[in-house]
């Protein structure tokens, strides 16, 4: 009778399912969309949760050198991944290059695309163009190398409107309050406001590139470790390719 119910005990033990886990994750405002639907998908096959926090890769980098909890940083930029990895913020062991994207003029409303390379300065007339910070956020920053490689930087400069991040200069533009934005095209795919009216050469801005890593100090290493091998798959991979992302 001990034996047998022992042996109850065990089985009953076995069959407890595991405890669900919540991690946090740090990623590029420009995932939102994406990587908000992958998450969902991931929860409802695995029961772990992870928390996205989603902001400028600027800002979300300086949270993490300031102590902030991240299990997974995904960033939109391999220049602030490298400066956390400099100060051995990130285990280096699981960092990979996890998508890709494009850069595109949009403008407001519907409209339709230029013939050419644009002369932006001459389609702003007295507008402003949107862009996330130029010298900190990715998107702002590959927008501004992508207009001094046309020449235009100089012209269009004083015009440039900045927002803390890619969404924030998209809902500029979408809400009329700037004529033009340079945003990532995944953005402007998802915003119904605005339309894509030149995509910048490829050639006119460094790759661009989401490195993705499991923190140093993650709380939650192999719960984040697990969802990064899963991004990788082909079912995560077709979910960012939907919404206009590339694989590396």
């Amino acid at each position: 009778m001990i034996r047998h119910l022992s042996v109850l005990i065990l089985g009953a033990v076995l069959a407890t399912p595991a405890v669900a886990t919540d991690f946090n994750v740090f990623a590029a405002a420009s995932l939102s969309d994406a990587l908000g639907e992958a998450a969902q998908v991931y929860e409802g096959a695995t029961g772990d949760r992870a928390v996205l926090v989603f902001a400028g890769s600027s800002a979300l980098a300086r949270q993490i050198q300031a102590g902030a909890p991240a299990d997974l940083f995904i960033s939109a930029s391999t220049d602030w991944m490298e400066t956390l990895a400099g100060e051995d913020l990130i285990d280096g062991a699981t960092r990979v290059d996890l998508l890709g994207n494009s850069l595109v003029l949009v403008a407001h409303g519907a409209a339709a695309p230029v013939e050419g390379t644009p002369d932006i300065a001459a389609l702003l007339g007295e507008g402003r163009l949107a862009m996330a910070l130029v010298d900190a956020v990715p998107a702002g920053v590959y927008g501004k190398a992508a207009l001094g490689f046309l020449g235009q930087w100089a012209a269009v400069e004083p015009q440039v409107a900045q927002a803390d991040n890619v969404r924030a200069a998209l809902a500029l533009v979408a809400t009329g309050e700037a004529p033009y934005g340079i945003v990532y095209a995944t953005d402007a795919a998802a915003e119904e406001g605005a339309s894509v009216v030149y995509t910048f050469p490829a050639e006119s801005h460094a790759p661009i590139l989401y490195p993705a890593a499991v923190t140093a100090a993650a709380a939650e290493a192999p719960t984040a470790a697990a969802f990064l091998d899963w991004l990788q798959s082909d079912e995560a991979q077709a979910i960012f390719a939907r919404h206009g992302f590339t694989t590396p």
